[in-house]
């Protein structure tokens, strides 16, 4: 039964499933009733993160123009342009016994594409979820509904992996910040042109 987290509640993975390997991260949103005229278009990513909390190389930025980490241990599954249906609108795989030594966090967010030009941020967006499952047993492991506390923000930082020890744990972030992708890109030393 997957462990249903609080907003900067921590868990490890591999305590509660040694020899855990690959994990598939799903994140997910709905969209309010507000209807603003325009498509909305959410888009995931994944920031693998040194130890000074930034990128160690601009591969390091793993989204839907940059799919695959030269060392392969992640990889996006795709861009979903409309965010309907039910369950996970984006998936990122991880394999934790790729994932580079010097890499200690992998952080995973979602923003809004174009969301100033569209005039959205996510007070527009309800049921936003971050889920990992392990994907060799399909067992959900994890689930973190981020709630409804944005309002202007037009990209979020929904949670991290990172390396305790020989550990591997989740932090379930659910901060919102303004200024979308280039914003999260400068904050995590990826260059924007």
């Amino acid at each position: 039964m997957p462990v249903s987290l609080k907003k900067g509640q921590k868990i490890s993975l591999t305590k509660e499933a040694p020899g855990l390997q690959h994990v598939v991260v799903g994140l997910g949103w709905d969209l309010n009733q507000y209807d603003t005229g325009g498509d909305f278009d959410l888009d995931s990513s994944a920031f693998l993160l040194g130890e000074n909390g930034r990128v160690t190389r601009q591969e390091d930025f793993i989204f839907f123009g940059n799919k695959t980490h030269p060392s392969g241990a992640v990889t996006h599954l795709g861009d979903n342009l409309t965010g309907v249906g039910e369950g996970d609108d984006e998936q990122i795989v991880v394999d934790l016994s790729k994932v580079p030594a010097s890499i200690m966090k992998i952080v995973f967010t979602v923003t809004i594409y174009e969301s100033e030009e569209r005039r959205q941020n996510f007070g527009q967006v309800n049921n936003a979820f971050i889920r990992i499952y392990n994907q060799d047993t399909g067992a959900e492991m994890l689930r973190y509904d981020l709630g409804e506390d944005f309002s202007i923000e037009t990209s979020a930082v929904f949670g991290e992996l990172y390396r305790y020890g020989s550990e591997w744990k989740f932090n379930a972030i659910g901060g919102g910040y303004q200024g979308g992708l280039a914003g999260l890109c400068e904050n995590f030393g990826v260059a924007v042109e």
